[in-house]
């Protein structure tokens, strides 16, 4: 085990390195940073003077070892726009994509978990039939069109939830939560609920068909006869091997929550990392779309790494060494 974990760990670092070869060939080639950062009507000597001050007049392999150097130590430049630094700015939104990820994958987990394994148990029931109906739909539906229409039904017709923003919040240490107030808790459970309904539709399916195949296996018939209790024999026995797929998916989904929720952030204008991506590529601040991509990419790797330890808890017959 703890062989496969440093293997995973030095995959993680070498993906980290090519991703971090791919931002400095954005930043380095997605128009020239110099212009943008001595401003539209510099001379050629303020161009020049500029250009050495951070290091751009120098070979290639030196920049990129340097870009490398700096983005190890947290600097990854300083925003075209804000002119302060971009790590500072990601982290700053960090806690609202955060908490509306963890909320929603939360909601998905449980309610996909659940709901799939009420279906496998009676699949031909009408309430289970209605049940993978609407997980069908949510399969199929866009993302932005699930927001819009629970703006529409909540926020507009009924009035009972806001629709849009992020609602009052406290400040924990370093951590800025709106989780620990009841207007905050409000503001996040429409977004949230747009950003799970895809991720509740194929956890449950997924559940669903990994139930229907274990409670086949001779090793569940016979805990049947045995004279077990059914919540034993479903949940300690069967749903315990269905989980490592779920699991699986799960923590993927994870991690391209926290890095991919750009379009729910925008249409309920949550003040978190992916609308200020959105905002980022609008304005070519190259230095903030850089580290969005460098802490994504890191940040996917640490939860891909977390899921495969968590195996080996759910299946002691795994074995990595």
């Amino acid at each position: 085990m703890a062989s496969y974990i440093i293997r995973r760990i030095l995959q993680g670092i070498i993906v980290l390195l090519a991703v971090s070869m791919i931002c400095f060939i954005i930043f380095r080639y997605m128009g020239d940073p110099v212009l943008t950062l001595a401003g539209k009507y510099a001379t050629f000597e303020q161009i020049q003077e500029v250009r050495e001050s951070f290091g751009l007049d120098k070979p290639m392999l030196e920049q990129y070892l340097r870009f490398v150097w700096n983005a190890l130590h947290g600097n990854f430049g300083v925003s075209y726009v804000s002119r302060v630094p971009a790590l500072d700015l990601i982290l700053e939104r960090l806690p609202a994509t955060v908490e509306l990820a963890t909320t929603a994958i939360g909601i998905a987990f449980i309610l996909g978990t659940f709901l799939g394994v009420i279906v496998s148990l009676k699949p031909f029931a009408i309430r289970n039939k209605v049940i993978m109906a609407g997980s069908l739909g949510g399969i199929s539906m866009p993302t932005f069109l699930t927001g819009i229409l629970l703006i529409m039904i909540f926020g507009v017709y009924l009035g009972v939830l806001p629709p849009y923003g992020r609602g009052e919040t406290v400040q924990v240490g370093f951590w800025r939560t709106g989780l620990l107030t009841l207007d905050g808790i409000r503001h996040i459970i429409l977004p949230a609920l747009t950003l799970a309904g895809f991720q509740l539709a194929v956890i449950l399916r997924l559940t669903r068909a990994g139930m229907r195949e274990v409670l086949t296996q001779e090793y569940i018939k016979t805990a049947w006869a045995k004279g077990l209790p059914p919540k034993k024999v479903i949940f300690k026995h069967a749903l315990r091997n269905v989980l490592i797929p779920v699991i699986t998916i799960t923590g993927l989904q994870f991690g391209e929550l926290i890095a991919f929720s750009i379009v729910t952030e925008t249409i309920f204008q949550w003040p978190g990392m992916g609308n200020l991506l959105l905002t980022s590529m609008f304005e070519s601040d190259q230095p903030v779309i850089v580290t969005y991509i460098m802490l994504a990419a890191l940040v996917i790797i640490s939860i891909n790494i977390l899921v495969d330890i968590i195996y080996a808890f759910l299946n002691p017959k795994i074995r990595y060494d």
